[in-house]
């Protein structure tokens, strides 16, 4: 009985499907201020999603592990959801596509010009080395 009260409801949605929904009793993602972990009755809070790994725990279980690249995310006392533009599962992940994208940001950072949007080239670096990570 203790641990359904500790459950909370999680939901992941992209502009393309409901990636997930199920239930856990932690999560933890990266926000733009760094990372966070949530256990029901947090305080509600909305906030910026960044590029980073998502699990979600539930005692008992294997986590749920996936890649979320950006959005926001709402936090209830009895709810989280990630409203995310890209979520992807591990095996959805192409690895060398992934390492491709790391290298072509990489040598854009390192050869820069005026030409080169530094930000971009930033948030592709860090989108590359998440899929990597989790592809693993």
């Amino acid at each position: 009985m203790a641990e359904e009260n500790r459950l909370f409801q999680v939901e992941i949605i992209t502009p393309d499907r409901v990636f997930y929904t199920g239930e856990g009793d932690m999560i933890e993602f990266t926000t733009a201020s760094g990372e966070i972990g949530v256990y029901k009755k947090h305080i509600p809070l909305t906030t910026v999603l960044a590029p980073g790994i998502v699990k979600i725990h539930k005692t008992g279980e294997d986590d749920v592990i996936a890649a979320v690249h950006s959005g926001f995310a709402e936090i209830l006392p009895d709810k989280v959801t990630l409203l995310a533009e890209i979520a992807e599962w591990p095996n959805e992940i192409d690895k060398n596509r992934a390492e491709a994208a790391r290298q072509r940001a990489e040598e854009r950072l390192a050869h820069r010009t005026e030409a080169i949007d530094v930000k971009r080239a930033e948030f592709a670096l860090r989108k590359a080395l998440v899929r990597i990570d989790i592809a693993k």
